[in-house]
């Protein structure tokens, strides 16, 4: 089956991201013997001139379309960033008579009313390296599709449970041919990776289990050395791992360096670290196997904050590790999330005291919180009548403790107007 995988995203705000989920559901749609090809719109001028292009040249029988992001979490203003997916389906509809598929991160946390929405034909929530081939072989074969595991479709019952596949290295690595186009387009690459999915920490506020659930599945180390040996082998040189811990665990962490090490890969990369869990030995490995910087995820300066957030660290393991890191040279982005429940102006005013002691390299600062379904801030929202238990919020819906709406905007402008590392 001829199937053409467009990635929608052309969010640029960190930085230009790769469609590594994608890549990785046309890397299994191609072994199961489908003809695939991927156009990714990030760096296109004209979205809907090449869709006409790659639509009217390869005429595809399926288009899949990855949805990563939905909106820029930001609150004042927040961007709705499906305002331009739903123009990328549209065009689809008009140019091609094939089934149109939703997948994606973003897709995933707001199945049903995403679907609904953007007007396509059919979306996968959860993995979709397992389910997409299944679908394709259904349509090919002229099968109802209905029933797949994680499938929704339009004014249909509830599809079965997602699949989250338990060993990852059944999933084939995309070969560097499949993102070549989209890195040959950008200045400064950055290959993602993920050598593992799910996260079972559950901070009040965070969408992980939803799009990848609560039970942690890791690729083999060896698998992703050799993957990285064959993309530096093609060119590349710098890398992010968008695993949500990379320190957990600190073994599995403490492998990946060392076969990176072993492979002797000339390789930069950056990371996400849980700032628990990290030993020198760790730091060590990663500074000799080529990290030059990390992000460094916790959030607030304040302990009440962190039992709020139900974070599973204190104000003294963030300091050891942040210093850790700085010993060893490695980059230290941080990150401040204010306005969550319980937040006032003294545990504002705590956190900014905090992060100025840390002496980061970059420190992020975000003033309202994005509510998101199934989770324990859509929960508080709910009891404190912030948004309705029948609210989808697909649009872009915040959280900001009362008493701070005017106040903290304001102060957070001003901080941040002497300290030359703070983003906004």
């Amino acid at each position: 089956m001829k199937v053409l995988l467009v990635s929608a995203n052309t969010e640029k705000i960190n930085m230009p991201a790769l469609p590594l989920g994608l890549a990785c559901v046309a890397a299994a749609a191609r072994g199961a013997g489908h003809d695939v090809l991927m156009l990714d719109l990030m760096f296109e001028t004209d979205a809907e001139a090449a869709l006409g292009k790659i639509i009217a040249e390869f005429q595809p029988e399926c288009i899949g379309i990855s949805v990563r992001n939905i909106d820029d979490q930001n609150m004042e203003p927040p961007m709705f960033l499906l305002e331009k997916v739903k123009d990328v389906v549209a065009a689809c509809r008009d140019l091609s008579n094939a089934p149109i598929v939703l997948g994606g991160a973003g897709y995933s946390i707001f199945p049903e009313s995403a679907l609904t929405y953007l007007g396509a034909d059919m979306g996968i929530e959860g993995d979709g390296e397992i389910v997409f081939p299944a679908l394709l072989s259904r349509l090919e074969d002229g099968a109802d599709p209905s029933g797949l595991p994680g499938l929704y479709l339009p004014d249909a019952d509830p599809p079965r449970a997602k699949i989250f596949v338990e060993k990852l290295d059944r999933f084939p690595l995309p070969d560097t041919g499949i993102m070549s186009s989209s890195a040959s387009k950008n200045q400064d690459p950055w290959i993602p990776v993920q050598t593992r999915r799910g996260c079972a920490l559950k901070c009040s506020y965070c969408s992980t289990p939803a799009i990848e659930g609560t039970t942690l599945r890791k690729r083999s180390p060896a698998m992703v050395a050799a993957w990285l040996q064959t993309c530096v082998a093609a060119g590349y040189k710098n890398f992010f791992f968008v695993d949500n811990t990379f320190n957990l665990p600190l073994v599995y962490a403490k492998e990946i360096c060392r076969r990176i090490l072993e492979k002797g890969l000339n390789m930069r990369w950056r990371c996400i670290i849980y700032p628990k869990n990290v030993d020198e030995e760790l730091v060590k490995l990663m500074a000799a196997a080529g990290c030059g910087q990390i992000s460094l995820g916790f959030e607030t300066g304040s302990e009440q904050m962190l039992k709020n957030f139900n974070k599973r660290f204190s104000l003294e393991d963030i300091r050891q590790t942040s210093a850790l890191f700085a010993h060893h040279g490695i980059e230290r982005m941080g990150f401040l999330l204010l306005g969550g429940p319980g937040e006032t102006r003294e545990s504002v005013e705590e956190s900014l005291a905090f992060a100025d002691s840390l002496q980061l390299d970059a420190l992020r600062l975000t003033a309202g919180i994005r509510i998101y379904p199934n989770t324990q801030l859509a929960e508080t929202a709910v009891n404190q009548g912030i948004i309705s238990a029948q609210d989808d919020m697909l649009q872009p819906t915040f959280y900001l403790a009362r008493g701070l709406e005017s106040w903290l905007p304001e102060r957070l402008k001003k901080w941040a107007a002497t300290r030359p590392n703070v983003i906004m």
